[in-house]
Protein backbone atom coordinates (compact mmCIF):
# COMPACT_ATOMS: atom_id res chain seq x y z
CA UNK A 1 0.00 0.00 0.00
CA UNK A 2 2.77 2.21 0.81
CA UNK A 3 4.66 1.65 -2.58
CA UNK A 4 1.71 2.50 -4.45
CA UNK A 5 1.35 5.72 -2.60
CA UNK A 6 5.05 6.40 -3.09
CA UNK A 7 4.60 5.90 -6.68
CA UNK A 8 2.07 7.91 -7.41
CA UNK A 9 3.57 10.70 -5.56
CA UNK A 10 6.80 10.12 -7.52
CA UNK A 11 4.49 10.39 -10.59
CA UNK A 12 2.93 13.60 -9.86
CA UNK A 13 6.02 15.67 -9.03
CA UNK A 14 7.95 14.08 -11.54
CA UNK A 15 4.87 14.89 -14.21
CA UNK A 16 4.15 18.53 -12.56
CA UNK A 17 8.42 19.46 -12.76
CA UNK A 18 8.56 17.84 -16.25
CA UNK A 19 5.56 20.06 -17.42
CA UNK A 20 7.08 23.59 -16.12
CA UNK A 21 10.51 22.33 -17.70
CA UNK A 22 9.03 22.46 -20.68
CA UNK A 23 6.73 25.21 -21.01
CA UNK A 24 10.00 26.97 -19.33
CA UNK A 25 12.46 25.78 -21.80
CA UNK A 26 10.07 26.43 -25.08
CA UNK A 27 9.60 29.77 -23.88
CA UNK A 28 13.13 30.11 -23.39
CA UNK A 29 14.10 28.93 -26.54
CA UNK A 30 11.58 30.70 -28.79
CA UNK A 31 9.42 33.38 -26.54
CA UNK A 32 12.13 34.97 -24.93
CA UNK A 33 15.59 34.30 -26.63
CA UNK A 34 16.99 33.87 -23.96
CA UNK A 35 19.41 31.65 -22.99
CA UNK A 36 19.41 31.63 -19.00
CA UNK A 37 15.51 30.53 -19.29
CA UNK A 38 16.07 27.45 -21.93
CA UNK A 39 19.37 26.30 -19.34
CA UNK A 40 16.62 26.50 -16.39
CA UNK A 41 13.95 24.80 -18.50
CA UNK A 42 16.69 21.97 -19.49
CA UNK A 43 17.91 21.86 -15.91
CA UNK A 44 13.91 21.07 -14.68
CA UNK A 45 13.27 18.36 -16.94
CA UNK A 46 16.83 16.84 -16.04
CA UNK A 47 15.70 17.16 -12.46
CA UNK A 48 12.09 15.81 -12.86
CA UNK A 49 13.49 12.36 -14.64
CA UNK A 50 15.81 12.48 -11.94
CA UNK A 51 13.37 12.27 -8.64
CA UNK A 52 11.53 9.69 -10.87
CA UNK A 53 13.74 7.47 -11.83
CA UNK A 54 14.86 7.91 -7.73
CA UNK A 55 11.30 6.94 -6.97
CA UNK A 56 10.99 3.95 -9.64
CA UNK A 57 14.00 3.40 -7.63
CA UNK A 58 12.58 2.91 -4.18
CA UNK A 59 9.42 1.47 -5.19
CA UNK A 60 11.39 -1.70 -7.04
CA UNK A 61 13.82 -2.21 -4.04
CA UNK A 62 10.88 -2.00 -1.47
CA UNK A 63 9.13 -5.21 -3.55
CA UNK A 64 12.02 -7.36 -3.62
CA UNK A 65 12.93 -6.32 -0.16
CA UNK A 66 9.27 -7.69 0.92
CA UNK A 67 9.03 -10.70 -1.78
CA UNK A 68 12.44 -11.97 -0.31
CA UNK A 69 10.98 -11.30 3.45
CA UNK A 70 8.06 -13.12 2.92
CA UNK A 71 9.90 -16.28 0.93
CA UNK A 72 12.17 -16.22 4.31
CA UNK A 73 9.40 -16.33 6.27
CA UNK A 74 8.17 -19.72 4.83
CA UNK A 75 11.19 -20.94 4.70
CA UNK A 76 12.09 -20.70 8.21
CA UNK A 77 11.83 -23.86 10.72
CA UNK A 78 11.10 -21.77 13.41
Amino acid sequence: MTNEKILQTVKLLGGTLLCIGISTFLTGLFVSKGEILAAIGAGTIVGAVFIFLMGIFFVASGEVLEKTQHKNKKRAPF
